[in-house]
């Protein structure tokens, strides 16, 4: 019994290190084809790269909008700045041309022919670059209002024909003119304050002489006035 459990043990485990075997020569080859795969990729992106380095090159001077490069991580992807970028479809064939916006990831070409991506990505250059001239005008236009208004010509221009008159007027013939005007302002005061305390009188009187003067006689007597 022992000797036919050991013959029958012994092509189980010859047949469990065959298959290791054959899963590591499976795991060898995938991880070349992976490694192959993206070296197709990224030789493809290296050739778009070529194709449209010279529309990159005719940017204007001094612009750092752009520099472009392939990452070499996990998928491979060609950045032209830092909002668009140009990668692989699944058949390692289709160039497929991204901008990230705010509102989420948006495809604007995408094509296994390299003249149409250029032709893209030339046209996505153009826009950034009107963009960022509005982006500079908009600037200069915010920093310039600030300056006007503390300019003392704008501020000038900007008083009540009133103030700037009286601007210009001899500070003693202000004076005497804002004593006047204090001294009857006052004046108008006191003769309001007199007229509402004989208003107000009046209409006691009126009230008085009409039901108060009735009221205290049928209650209390003859009245005291």
């Amino acid at each position: 019994m022992d000797e036919r459990k050991s013959e029958l043990r012994e092509p189980a485990a010859s047949s469990l290190q065959a298959a290791v075997r054959r899963a590591r020569l499976e795991s060898a080859e995938q991880s070349e084809v992976v490694a192959e795969l993206r070296e197709v990729e990224i030789a493809r992106l290296e050739l778009l790269l070529e194709a449209i380095r010279p529309v990159l090159d005719q940017a204007p001077q001094g612009v750092e909008l752009f520099d472009p490069g392939i990452d070499r991580g996990g998928r491979p992807r060609l950045f032209l700045d830092m909002i668009g970028f140009i990668d692989l479809g699944h058949d390692r064939r289709t160039y497929r041309f991204f901008q990230d916006t705010r509102h989420g990831r948006v495809l604007i070409a995408e094509s296994p022919q390299i003249d149409r991506i250029v032709a893209a990505v030339t046209n996505y250059v153009a826009r950034r670059l009107v963009e960022r001239e509005r982006a500079l005008a908009a600037d200069w236009r915010s920093g310039e209002a600030p300056a006007a208004a503390a300019s003392p010509k704008a501020a000038g221009a900007t008083k009540p024909l009133g103030a700037a008159a009286a601007a210009r007027e001899p500070a003693g013939r202000r004076g005497w003119r804002a004593a006047v005007a204090d001294f009857f302002g006052l004046l108008l005061q006191t003769f309001g304050a007199i007229a509402l305390m004989a208003l107000i009188g009046f209409a006691a009187y009126e009230v008085w002489t009409r039901w108060g003067r009735a009221l205290w006689t049928a209650r209390f007597g003859p009245p005291p006035i």
